[in-house]
């Protein structure tokens, strides 16, 4: 007679242990899923955020490298431009010996002065180069 009294009393048990792990999981577990979803959220989030970044590095490099070229062959137009000035026009002369640490020797100091504030800047077109250098001349004394 004991021995059935215990075994109900185990099955009541275990029944009553069984009702209170299902209540406390389903208390638990949309705690759980909603903090494994957030934290798969922040890493999907982080892996775009990486894919973007480099995306916009290789798009970056690309543009680099395409202005690159550009500025490559810009260049090398200004040099064949260069070679063609006839070499009082062109005003890049004196910066050339001054980066090279020569001093052009001319018997005018003015005029090398206002070479020099006008050599500064080697793009641009002629005329306002010629013209501002006319004008730097003809205010100094």
């Amino acid at each position: 007679f004991l021995k059935t009294i215990d075994e109900n009393m185990q099955k009541i048990i275990k029944e009553h242990v069984k009702e209170q792990v299902k209540v406390q999981v389903s208390k638990i577990l949309p705690k759980i899923e909603q903090t494994v979803n957030e934290q798969l959220e922040a890493e999907v989030l982080t892996r775009n955020l990486y894919k973007a970044l480099v995306d916009a590095y290789k798009s970056d490099k690309t543009i680099l490298d395409t202005c690159g070229d550009i500025v490559t062959l810009k260049r090398r137009r200004d040099d064949d431009a260069d070679k063609d000035e006839e070499p009082s026009a062109g005003s890049d002369r004196g910066s050339k010996r001054r980066r090279e640490g020569k001093e052009p020797e001319s018997g005018s100091a003015p005029k090398e002065k206002a070479t020099r504030s006008v050599g500064k800047s080697t793009q641009g077109s002629k005329s306002r180069q010629t013209s501002a250098s006319e004008s730097a001349t003809v205010e100094e004394p």
